[in-house]
């Protein structure tokens, strides 16, 4: 089996969102002085690759824990989105004329091109495409499983960020944030087997993951 990788790798001062902490990766052991090898980690559970939990935005909500393992994983959708100008929002009438046929219990990916930016720049940290709430309630209407983006934020840093995530979250989805599209992802057929499994962190609003494609053989 081979698997296309779709994370983001996290790394010493990796860019991250502007408002969390920034990342701190140190090694604290080495060999030859130590025998061993061992480094520690700082950094938001929001965060390089990483999935929301309803907790993250709804009181009272699931967190990462308590919503089903089996429900990050299964067939999903790559919504081809690369091309479209920075800070614009994606809106129902958008998604629809990117994704066909029954969504529910899909996994939706959208592919914006922003991973391939991925830097400290003022487009990246503030003029990703972002899905605004009339999109956000357009999927929810469709019955997904979950939803995922090539940016650390769903709904962007304007002022509709909080509701988008309110909308997605509030109707029991999680959300993958800070994916990142290879070439051949664009070349295969869909749906695509998907899985993105969360670390078992009780009580967390969401959790580091490692989002993959499992292949057909026929693309080996």
């Amino acid at each position: 089996m081979r698997l296309l990788d779709l994370s983001q790798p996290l790394f010493h001062d990796a860019p991250n969102c502007p408002v969390h902490p920034p990342v701190v990766m140190k090694r604290t052991l080495d060999h030859p002085t130590d025998g061993w090898r061992m480094e520690e980690i700082a950094m938001a559970t929001h965060t390089g690759s990483h999935l929301d939990a309803p907790l993250h935005r709804i009181a009272g909500g699931a967190s990462i824990d308590q919503l089903p393992l089996e429900g990050f994983a299964g067939p999903a959708l790559i919504a081809d989105l690369r091309g479209m100008a920075p800070g614009a929002a994606i809106t129902s009438e958008i998604l629809a004329g990117k994704l066909y046929g029954s969504l529910a219990g899909k996994i939706i990916l959208l592919a914006t091109g922003w991973g391939d930016r991925r830097a400290k720049s003022e487009e990246w940290l503030y003029l990703s495409p972002w899905v605004n709430p009339e999109g956000a309630q357009w999927l929810v209407e469709q019955k997904i499983r979950g939803i995922g983006i090539d940016h650390y934020s769903i709904g962007g840093m304007g002022e509709e960020n909080a509701e988008t995530h309110r909308i997605l979250l509030g109707a029991g989805l999680w959300i993958l944030e800070e994916l990142h599209f290879p070439p051949e992802a664009f070349a295969l057929s869909l749906p695509v087997k998907f899985w993105a499994l969360p670390l078992n962190w009780p009580g967390c609003s969401g959790a580091f993951c490692r989002p993959v494609i499992e292949l057909p053989s026929a693309d080996l």
